[in-house]
């Protein structure tokens, strides 16, 4: 849910206060006795947030390090929304008025943090989340109407995405995960097709029908476009994203515990990119973006592809099938040369493809790699900037000999080291353009809530993207 936010001269009845300062002393001028002055000064010399209770509204203050790095200082506004979040539904406090004494640009990741706060999947719950924040004001000059605009076009992109991560397989098959995307095309206003499966096989598209094999439903390859008169890329941006709506990992069955059980993310990559064309298409910006999203769950029904097969890729490819869990990257590869038609100017991909790189970057960043440092360099900045870091991989020359096969042009696995590149090595083979891969294994999905990240699907990838291709293009 998203509040109704406010630009205000003064602060209405019966609201909460929130004060985001570099001195202590700026938020005296909200306290009001001289016992809450020296509980602010005190708490504030050991914490970076404190409450002071007013029944039935409260002071928040958050005290920023002017000392510490841009970005340092933007998390630190986020986290601070975060808390503020936690704090007044404590109190069931509905309504705040965010006041900022630092940098403007803090403002909006203080927002940030609050919006992001303010969201829950309980569609399958009898008892649903009853705490939402309903209004939040700003003073005047603090932010103009058209950046809170925009947020809340990220924001509910965010929030499309974790729904879309949060679905279980039950209800989001590859055919209802296109008619998602429809929804959201005719919400945001972006175009939407969807092949079916005998276009697919028109198209052979080897690698997504392989995978598709043990399925009961059939898969969809789904391509999505924004394409404004005032773009300012001639050639288009295209992305790229992982759409296996589950993954068994097939005849090479994966271990129940803490693997497959979280297998319903692994279109976690392709919610991130379906996700950013909303928001770019939301909010109008003057870039024409391609989304191409390959769907298919993994399943080892008695007719699936097996280890040792021969399978032939949409550019005519042989891969030889080493590993049936090593699927996302057959259905990558069959988008990656698809992109190919449209002559493209970019294409990125993002994908939760090895579980090496969640041993690389844990649940704090996603692995990045391609042939493009000038477009990961500029990738990795923003990375800080929203806090969705990228470590950078590389893709030498070396890690395609483990991709070598004696009876096929390639196989789809390669050694168990250096996995991450192995992977981007392969899916390398299917591009002759600017390319970037993002391999987000350990982000899309948290077992228990951090800051302003949720339990669940957390939207991770969102912002990153958004905010870098509006800096790119715009």
């Amino acid at each position: 849910m998203i509040p109704i936010m406010k630009i205000i001269k003064a602060l209405p009845d019966n609201t909460s206060v929130m004060v985001l300062t570099e001195k202590t002393e700026q938020a005296y001028e909200h306290v009001i006795n001289n016992s809450e002055r020296s509980y602010l000064e005190t708490v504030l010399e050991k914490k970076t947030d404190v409450v002071i209770y007013r029944l039935p509204t409260l002071l928040f203050v958050g005290k920023i390090n002017k000392n510490e790095e841009s970005y340092l200082q933007l998390e630190t506004a986020r986290k601070s929304g975060a808390k503020l979040f936690a704090a007044l539904k404590e109190i069931d406090s509905r309504k705040v008025m965010l006041k900022n004494l630092c940098s403007p640009n803090l403002m909006t990741a203080l927002l940030e943090g609050l919006l992001l706060s303010n969201y829950t999947f309980d569609k399958y719950k009898k008892e649903k989340e009853e705490f939402f924040i309903e209004e939040i004001f700003v003073p005047e000059n603090s932010i103009g109407e058209d950046k809170i605009a925009e947020l809340i076009n990220v924001i509910r992109a965010i929030f499309a995405a974790r729904d879309l991560v949060n679905e279980p397989l039950s209800f989001l098959t590859a055919p209802q995960f296109s008619k998602e995307m429809e929804k959201l095309g005719t919400e945001a206003g972006f175009d939407v097709e969807v092949f079916n499966k005998q276009k697919i096989e028109s198209l052979k598209m080897g690698g997504l029908l392989a995978v598709n094999k043990g399925s009961i439903d059939p898969p969809t390859f789904n391509l999505l476009e924004w394409k404004p008169d005032n773009a300012t890329n001639k050639k288009p941006v295209v992305l790229v994203g992982k759409g296996i709506v589950y993954d068994t990992g097939g005849l090479s069955l994966k271990p129940t515990p803490n693997s497959m059980d979280f297998m319903k993310t692994d279109m976690a990559g392709a919610a991130v990119m379906i996700s950013t064309l909303y928001a770019i298409a939301k909010n109008k910006l003057p870039i024409h973006v391609v989304a191409l999203i390959p769907a298919t769950d993994n399943r080892p029904d008695g007719n699936a592809y097996v280890p040792g097969d021969v399978i032939t890729m949409f550019d005519g490819t042989t891969v030889e099938i080493k590993n049936t869990d090593a699927e996302g990257r057959l259905i990558l590869a069959d988008a990656l040369s698809y992109a190919k038609k449209y002559n493209p100017e970019l294409v990125i991909d993002y994908a939760t493809l090895t579980g090496s790189a969640d041993i690389i970057a844990g649940t704090h960043a996603a692995v990045v790699m391609g042939n493009s440092e000038e477009t990961i360099a500029s990738l990795k900045r923003t990375g800080l900037k929203t806090y969705e870091r990228l470590i950078e991989v590389p893709i030498w020359e070396e890690y395609g000999e483990a991709l070598k096969s004696n009876i096929a042009d390639l196989n789809n696995l390669g050694t168990r080291e250096a996995q991450s590149s192995i992977a981007g090595k392969f899916l390398e083979h299917f591009t002759d353009y600017k390319w970037v891969h993002i391999d987000s294994a350990g982000t899309p999905f948290y077992k228990k809530a951090s800051h302003y990240l949720p339990a669940g699907g957390t939207g991770f990838g969102v912002r990153l993207m958004y905010n870098f291709l509006k800096d790119t293009y715009c």
